[in-house]
C-alpha cells in the first residue's frame, strides 16, 4: 500500500501536475519532482513498516512482549529451571551451588547444603533454563569439581519443570484470547487466562459448577501439549485458589472454589506398513513417521475432540522416505478415536514394518 518504488512515486507526482507543463526528461518539472520522488523513497517505506505494526499479527520478539503487555497486561511466561532430587553417595557435605552433570554435560546444582553420612537427598535445579534440564532418571552421575568425602551421585527419577521462554506464538494466542474472551470479574475466561500465565502451561479448559454452586474445575496441559506433571499442577493450584480454599488468597475470587487437574493422557498406538524410497533405512523412517504423528497431536491439543484416522494417514504419507503406505491402524482400527474435554491424545506405540 505505501511501500511504492521511486518511478511509482515520480509517475504519481507527474500525473497530478496539469498537463500544460512539459514534464519531459531534462525539464524542471521532471527533474524537480523526481528529487522530490527519491527523497520520499525512504519515506514510503517508513510508512509502510509503521502501518504493519498496527497489526500485533505482524509483530515478533519484544516489540510483539511490549505490546501485548501494553493493551492487555498479558505477559509473556520466562523460561524456567528443571528440578528434582539427586541422591549421593559417601560421607562428606553438599553446599549450596555444588555442581553435577549428566555425561552430555547438561549441569545442574545443589539448590541447599545438605550433611552426607553413606547417602543422602539432595534437592538440585538445572543451571540453565529450558526443555535441556529434563532429564531421564540415573542420567546425573558425574562431579566435575571434586567434593571432599563425596564418592558418587545418581537421580533415580528423571528431573522435570524445564520450560522454554514462551513463543510468539503462544504469546499472540493468549493475547488474541483476552480481546476476543474478555477475562473478568472471574468469569471462566479469567479461570483459563490465570491457568495460561504460569510457566509450563500449554493451554487450559474449565469446567462451572462441576460440583455445585461455586465450584470451579481446571484442567491443564503443558507447554508440550502433553498432561501436566504434579508440580506443574500445584504451582496453578497455588496462583489460582491456595488449597482450593476460596478464601481469595490467590487469583480467584473470595466464595470461589478452585479444583486444578492435570488432563489424562489418551494413548494413540499407530501400526502400518511402509514402502521405503530407495536410500532410506527403516529405522530413520520410523523416527520421521513419529515426529509426524506427535506435531499433529500436539496441533489438535484441547483444540479438537477427536483423533482423526485420515490426518494420522496424512502424517505417514508426508513422512520423509515414505513411497507408500498400507494396513494402517491407529488404536487397532481405522476409525477416528474420541478424545473427552478431559483428555490430551498422547502418542503411544508406533509400529512400522516394511512391505
Amino acid at each position: 500500500m505505501f511501500n511504492k518504488s521511486t518511478d511509482e512515486i515520480h509517475n504519481e507526482m507527474l500525473s497530478d501536475i496539469d498537463s500544460s507543463y512539459q514534464k519531459s526528461v531534462g525539464f524542471p518539472t521532471f527533474d524537480i519532482t523526481r528529487a522530490f520522488a527519491i527523497a520520499l523513497t525512504p519515506v514510503y517505506k517508513l510508512i509502510e513498516t509503521v502501518a504493519k505494526k498496527l497489526d500485533v499479527r505482524n509483530l515478533s520478539g519484544n516489540e510483539l512482549t511490549l505490546y501485548t503487555k501494553q493493551r492487555k497486561n498479558v505477559v509473556r511466561k520466562a523460561a524456567t529451571k528443571a528440578y528434582g532430587t539427586l541422591t549421593v553417595y559417601g560421607n562428606g557435605t553438599v553446599k549450596k551451588g555444588d555442581v553435577f552433570e549428566t555425561e552430555a554435560g547438561t549441569q545442574f546444582q545443589a539448590t541447599k547444603t545438605v550433611a552426607i553420612a553413606a547417602s543422602g537427598i539432595v534437592p538440585i535445579e538445572a543451571v540453565k533454563t529450558g526443555l535441556g534440564g529434563n532429564v531421564g532418571a540415573h542420567s546425573i552421575v558425574k562431579i566435575p569439581k571434586t567434593l571432599q568425602g563425596i564418592n558418587s551421585c545418581t537421580n533415580t527419577e528423571q528431573t522435570m519443570g524445564g520450560y522454554e521462554e514462551e513463543t510468539d506464538d503462544s504469546l499472540l494466542e493468549r493475547y488474541l484470547e483476552a480481546v476476543r474472551q474478555p477475562p473478568t470479574s472471574g468469569n471462566k475466561y479469567h479461570y483459563k487466562a490465570w491457568a495460561k500465565e504460569v510457566s509450563g502451561v500449554g493451554d487450559a479448559r474449565v469446567f462451572p459448577l462441576w460440583k455445585g454452586e461455586n465450584t470451579v474445575k481446571v484442567v491443564i496441559i503443558n507447554d508440550l501439549k502433553q498432561p501436566a506433571d504434579s508440580e506443574l499442577v500445584s504451582k496453578v493450584q497455588t496462583y489460582i485458589d491456595p488449597n482450593i480454599s476460596g478464601t481469595g488468597e490467590g487469583e480467584a475470587p473470595i466464595g470461589a472454589y478452585c479444583t486444578v487437574e492435570s488432563a489424562i493422557g489418551k494413548t494413540i498406538a499407530v501400526s502400518v506398513k511402509v514402502k521405503l524410497l530407495a536410500g532410506y533405512e527403516l529405522t530413520e523412517v520410523k523416527k520421521n513417521i513419529e515426529t509426524g504423528i506427535e506435531a499433529y497431536l500436539s496441533e489438535i491439543a484441547f483444540k479438537q475432540n477427536y483423533v482423526s484416522y485420515g490426518k494420522v494417514a496424512n502424517a505417514v504419507n508426508d513422512a520423509v522416505g515414505v513411497e507408500d503406505y498400507s494396513s494402517l491402524t491407529v488404536n487397532s482400527g481405522t476409525a477416528n478415536i474420541p478424545v473427552s474435554d478431559t483428555e490430551v491424545a498422547v502418542k503411544g506405540v508406533v509400529s512400522v514394518a516394511e512391505q
